[in-house]
């Protein structure tokens, strides 16, 4: 398998052919010490003043770093499914085998930093449904009065949860809107950023 590495992943790793290899070694070290920790500005700072570029350089490159690193590791691909990935950036026979050797001999650590990072949350079973729709009362002899039930089966640390919810179809509409802008607004530039500073 191998990763698919967007355009800006690859403008962000377009730095490193551009410094010397030990300069590479040590943005692999900051990267899985930025997993660890957390990411540290004053880092990114005095690198820039050794390099003379700016910070925001520095930061760029060991993000994605990060990015191809963790990537690999979740996908745990084989050794020439990321010599591969790696090819066509375009780098040096050199700096693919040094980032080769810096996924090989972090991705056990990182899958582990991973797993701790998950968050512990109830996954999706199966979902059971229906739909009711009250067609007179009482007092309304002629009223359409529609409803669904909906029973959501869950599963959290091997116990099975169910819930019970009900609702008009036109919330559910408005649900379903959000959650498809929701996800719209998952595919930009700004979120994607989050979401793998987040990672």
């Amino acid at each position: 398998m191998l990763l698919d590495l967007s355009e800006e992943h690859k403008e962000h790793l377009a730095f490193l052919p551009q410094v010397d290899s030990a300069v590479v070694a040590e943005f692999g070290r900051i990267a899985v010490e930025f997993l660890r920790r957390g990411s540290n500005p004053k880092i990114y700072e005095s690198a820039a003043r050794k390099l003379n570029v700016s910070s925001d350089t520095v930061q760029h490159g060991v993000e994605g770093l990060i990015y191809l690193l963790t990537e690999s590791s979740k996908l745990m691909i084989s050794e020439l499914d990321f010599q591969d990935s790696v090819f066509v950036l375009g780098f040096s026979e050199e700096l693919n085998k040094l980032l080769l050797q810096l996924y090989l001999d972090n991705r056990k650590e990182i899958r582990t930093i991973l797993s701790e990072l998950a968050p512990d949350l109830p996954s999706y079973h199966s979902l059971e449904w229906r739909l009711d729709v009250q067609l007179a009362s009482r007092s309304l002899r002629q009223q359409i009065k529609p409803s669904v039930t909906m029973k959501l089966h869950l599963n959290h640390s091997g116990d099975h949860t169910t819930k019970i919810l009900q609702t008009d179809p036109a919330t559910l509409l408005h649900l379903v809107q959000q959650l498809e802008q929701v996800l719209e607004e998952m595919k930009t530039n700004h979120c994607r950023r989050v979401v793998r500073n987040i990672k």
